[in-house]
């Protein structure tokens, strides 16, 4: 199987797709130090929402609740990585960074930052009994 392209930001193309299968070839695929980062995301998803549903599109992967929607999304950009909280206007506390969309929150990771795991825990398991987004 050939390596996924990287697009700008350095972000893997992976073809849209259902299931863990497709979310752990974006991981394999992130470049440098934001694969591991990826690893700790999935991660940190799958014990705080072990019922969690997984999906590629728009070359990131997502994380959901079977019945309630999309929560969770990543994607790489150059410099750091975007954690996006669907429904993260609702997080306490909300994370730090605004979206132009009402119900949108996101969380940047940079190289040298220390990742509060319990902050992104508590985010998860919330974002994980909300009502989420259904995109596609």
């Amino acid at each position: 199987m050939a390596k996924p392209r990287l697009l700008s930001g350095g972000n893997p193309q992976i073809p849209k797709a259902d299931g863990d299968a497709p979310v752990q070839a974006y991981i394999a695929a992130m470049p440098g130090w934001k694969r591991g980062v990826g690893r700790r995301l999935d991660a940190l998803v799958e014990r705080a929402a072990p019922q969690v549903r997984k999906a590629v599109r728009w070359n990131s992967p997502f994380y959901g609740i079977e019945g309630r929607g999309w929560f969770l999304s990543f994607h790489c950009f150059t410099k750091y990585i975007k954690v996006t909280w669907l429904c993260g206007a609702s997080l306490r506390p909300a994370p730090p960074v605004a979206s132009k969309h009402e119900h949108v929150r996101y969380f940047h990771i940079h190289v040298d930052d220390e990742i509060d795991e319990d902050l992104l825990l508590n985010w998860i398991r919330q974002s994980a009994v909300l009502p989420g987004e259904e995109l596609f």
